[in-house]
């Protein structure tokens, strides 16, 4: 069996009466609206949620260089971390693709779906970061410290790769994006 899509998931989980309601002029179009708004907040969920898995992997590798005595390797494991928990918070806090009444730039629903498959490509980002972690955790905790510095270094370019990408998004809301 195969996941569906996370706006499938969402449209499926509507109760009947939402559905009758889709019916009624006007509220249509915004019901699907934010069908994908909450579509975007799942995928973003997951991605917040495989960043802080990284994050407490990273935190096990921290101990692992303390206990290693590798005191060169902290210091850049500690601005890893925070590196790691700062795109965490943009991505957990970042906007639903709202837009007021009057705003000069309205999001609609083609704006929604670009925003909805942008935040799904960053899930491949988040699940790269995740395996890094999760090998460098296995090296650390066998003492295997060989690897220890580009091993940082190879994770704070693809921490900075989705924090880039993540940058990108307002410009795929706003439909500037070239």
């Amino acid at each position: 069996m195969t996941a569906r899509p996370p706006l499938e998931r969402v449209q499926a989980s509507e109760k009947p009466l939402e559905r009758l309601m889709l019916i009624i002029p006007g509220f249509r179009g915004y019901k699907l609206r934010e069908q994908r708004r909450e579509a975007d907040r799942i995928v973003r969920d997951y991605v917040y949620s495989a960043l802080e898995h990284s994050r407490d992997d990273l935190m096990v590798c921290l101990q692992g260089l303390t206990d290693a005595k590798a005191s060169e390797l902290i210091e850049p494991m500690n601005r890893t971390i925070a590196k790691l928990d700062t795109v965490a918070e943009k991505i957990n806090r970042a906007s639903y693709g709202y837009s007021g009444f009057f705003d000069a730039v309205k999001v609609e629903e083609p704006e929604l779906d670009d925003m909805l498959a942008y935040d799904t490509q960053l899930m491949d980002l988040a699940r790269k970061i995740n395996d890094v972690t999760a090998a460098f955790k296995t090296d650390l905790t066998q003492g295997k410290l060989e690897n220890a510095r580009t091993t940082q270094q190879s994770l704070g370019m693809e921490i900075d790769t989705l924090d880039s990408a993540f940058d990108q998004r307002k410009a795929v809301i706003e439909g500037v994006k070239v």
